[in-house]
């Protein structure tokens, strides 16, 4: 009968673990994940045994020790995660040259108005531009992440009603609608943070039919 081999290192008894070293847990899973970690997925690395309030608090102490560095913590919708500082990346550009985003005039209206008048139909958004939405933009933001179908309308035809994902938030560094800028300063929050993120969204510009 032959006996499991047992791992060489046996996770630390969570008794065991001090603040520093639940820290340092913290920090390995941040830096490793490819998205955001919301508060419920961070405690599953302690067996959900540490409250929301104290990972909250050390989350609060790893920003801190960050702060002085190239890198920051920050929380976003979606949870928390690692990035680079706004400040690093005109060099970090020197590594990986990016060609700034362009977007369509199209593609920015259509998107500003999902975001502030959300949720909105495809007949709401041609309302208010006055112009038709070609179904080009609205799956080019589809696969961008930034907006999704919620829904829809109970009129006849039953439109689709669009909103704004998590993912939008997320890539404007946002942790809710609330935070979203003034209108007018949403083309350049956009392309900052496509540029900081080495996307681009580039879609020609609509003949209005």
């Amino acid at each position: 009968m032959s006996v499991p081999l047992m791992p060489l290192h046996q996770p630390d008894p969570l008794d065991s673990l001090s603040p520093a070293k639940t820290r340092q847990i913290l920090e390995a899973a941040l830096l490793a994940a490819q998205d955001p970690l919301p508060i419920s997925e961070l405690r599953k690395l302690f067996n959900n045994e540490l409250s929301a309030a104290v990972l909250s608090k050390l989350l609060e102490e790893i920003r801190e020790k960050w702060s002085d560095s190239g890198v920051e913590l920050v929380t976003v919708a979606s949870g928390w995660r690692f990035q680079t500082k706004a400040a690093m990346q005109p060099y970090l550009d020197r590594l990986t040259p990016q060609k700034a985003p362009r977007y369509s005039r199209a593609v920015l209206e259509t998107l500003a108005i999902i975001a502030y008048r959300q949720p909105v139909t495809r007949g709401d958004i041609e309302e208010i531009r006055g112009v038709g939405v070609s179904s080009s933009v609205l799956r080019t933001l589809i696969a961008r992440g930034w907006i999704e179908a919620v829904g829809h309308r109970n009129v006849p035809g039953k439109p689709e009603l669009f909103a704004t994902t998590r993912h939008f938030l997320d890539d404007l560094n946002l942790c809710s609608l609330e935070e979203l800028p003034p209108l007018e300063e949403m083309k350049s929050l956009i392309e900052s943070s496509d540029k900081n993120q080495e996307l681009a969204l580039e879609e020609p510009e609509e003949s209005g039919h």
